[in-house]
């Protein structure tokens, strides 16, 4: 597939316009492995190196429109990767918003480091967040790219009023989970199965 067809096939499945329009934008073939970029644009995960992947386009996009993000909005993603999904984020929120990403494989962090150096509102650091980042917290938005078994309760106490966390979480296979807090609530739903790597519980 070329880059047309495959937000092509993100619109027939259901993604809509301002995820396309930023996955338009933010070339997935500047984020792949050198040997990679023939299949930059296939609906699939590709392997980064370190037992990571940069995930498959669809479970991306649909983790991003889950999230609704808006402008201005404070961001945590726990998982850099190759840096794809925290360069789709920073468009989404904008100049005004801000990302906090954290990947605790350091070669990963310093690649990814170099790839978002333009993207001033996108700060990456090299750390276990495992527990989440309370330094900057609240954040209006958490998403982890790789799965805890349990989701940390620290991440609960870190989500904003009206804030939204997105996780897969689980051992084998996982469940992808959606918290909402509303005042002192946390709104739980499922929002179905995926397999996604492990979270990385302490220093690489």
């Amino acid at each position: 597939m070329n880059k047309e067809e495959l937000v092509e096939k993100l619109r027939h499945q259901g993604i809509g316009g301002e995820i396309l329009e930023a996955i338009e934008r933010i070339d997935r073939i500047n984020f792949v492995p050198e040997e990679n970029r023939g299949e930059a644009y296939e609906d699939y995960p590709l392997s980064i190196g370190h037992g990571q992947t940069i995930s498959q386009p669809y479970t991306v996009a649909l983790m991003l429109q889950e999230l609704e993000f808006k402008k201005g909005d404070k961001v945590l993603e726990v998982g850099t990767g190759s840096g794809w999904n925290a360069a789709l984020i920073s468009y989404l929120v904008g100049e005004k918003g801000k990302v906090y990403s954290v990947e605790i494989v350091k070669e990963l962090a310093e690649k990814a480091k170099e790839k978002l150096q333009n993207y001033r509102n996108v700060t990456v650091l090299n750390i276990s967040a495992a527990r989440g980042l309370p330094e900057y917290a609240p954040y209006n938005k958490i998403i982890l790219t790789a799965a805890p078994k349990e989701l940390a309760k620290e991440f609960n106490e870190q989500l904003a009023d009206g804030g939204t966390l997105l996780a897969p979480v689980g051992e084998y296979a996982q469940k992808l989970v959606k918290l909402t807090r509303q005042g002192g609530n946390l709104i739980e739903e499922e929002k179905g199965d995926f397999v996604f790597v492990p979270l990385v519980d302490s220093e690489y």
